[in-house]
């Protein structure tokens, strides 16, 4: 890929275990579990716990959507700080499926102006597959000073999508499950995907054993669906974290016109005032 350094191996993390300049994170998710327990019964050596929801995610207004939006810079550079990440700091993020949990703090990272995360290829699975050493327990890390840096051109807001739904352009990426791009399964107030969207599964970037495909095989697959060289595109999902890994896809793949739709369909699809369509579009 043009940017192979978006993805480390297994080995290149074990090369580096130990390392003061390196912070590893461990970014499993899941809404049916606390997966902080899974992490205490064993993570990578040295590795900082992060829940999406709860450690990179604003409150909710009282209205009670959209959920889940990135927090604001004092907020974000509180957490960082929590997680032993600096300024200077190369961070490395794994889960359980796929990176797709990790690539949400990639995208928080990147919109606060720090370059410098890769995410974890084949996750535990493949760490504890090639035998690999684990630790047990909380890891306790010296706080560290981050500055935010709020960067343009990583979100997209909702005014932003609505334009793009009026002209055409950018080119709406739906990453989510075809019955949820349908509204066959709903997860808002509305099912149903945005007016224009195209729908490529986030997890088709993927191969069986969660190893992102060659970079041909993922640009013929973005073509196949209307993806060119020079288009700008926002994804989107249901909370901006399927839709992060894809524009880490697609980052990785050298495109540098890609925003993520941070409220995506938990504030689109809770919202009356604008378009939805359902079925196949």
């Amino acid at each position: 890929m043009p940017r192979p350094d978006l993805f480390w191996s297994t080995a290149r993390v074990a090369e580096h275990l130990g390392d003061p300049e390196i912070r590893i994170v461990d970014c499993r998710f899941s809404f049916d579990e606390d997966m902080r327990v899974q992490y205490l019964g064993g993570h990578l050596p040295g590795a900082a716990y992060v829940n999406w929801a709860t450690d990179l995610s604003a409150p909710p207004p009282a209205s009670g959507h959209p959920r889940w939006m990135l927090q604001g810079p004092n907020e974000f550079a509180g957490s960082m700080g929590r997680l032993g990440i600096g300024d200077r700091t190369m961070v490395v993020g794994y889960d359980a499926e796929g990176g797709h949990h990790a690539a949400r703090l990639w995208l928080a990272l990147r919109r606060y102006g720090h370059d410098r995360m890769a995410v974890m290829e084949g996750g535990i699975q493949r760490w504890i597959a090639e035998g690999r050493p684990l630790e047990k327990g909380e890891v306790v890390v010296t706080p560290a000073s981050f500055t935010p840096r709020p960067r343009e051109g990583v979100i997209a807001t909702k005014e932003e999508v609505l334009a793009a739904v009026r002209s055409g352009d950018p080119w709406l990426l739906d990453v989510r499950r075809d019955s949820e791009f349908t509204g066959e399964e709903k997860r808002a107030a509305r099912g149903g995907h945005i007016p224009g969207a195209v729908n490529v599964l986030w997890k088709d970037a993927l191969g069986a054993d969660w190893s992102v495909k060659d970079a041909g095989e993922l640009e013929d697959m973005y073509a196949n669906a209307g993806f060119g060289p020079e288009t700008s595109t926002i994804t989107y999902c249901q909370a901006g974290v399927r839709a992060a890994f894809t524009h880490l896809v697609l980052t990785a793949l050298g495109h540098d016109e890609v925003r993520t739709y941070d409220g995506s369909w938990e504030e689109w699809g809770n919202d009356a005032s604008v378009p939805i369509i359902t079925g196949r579009s």
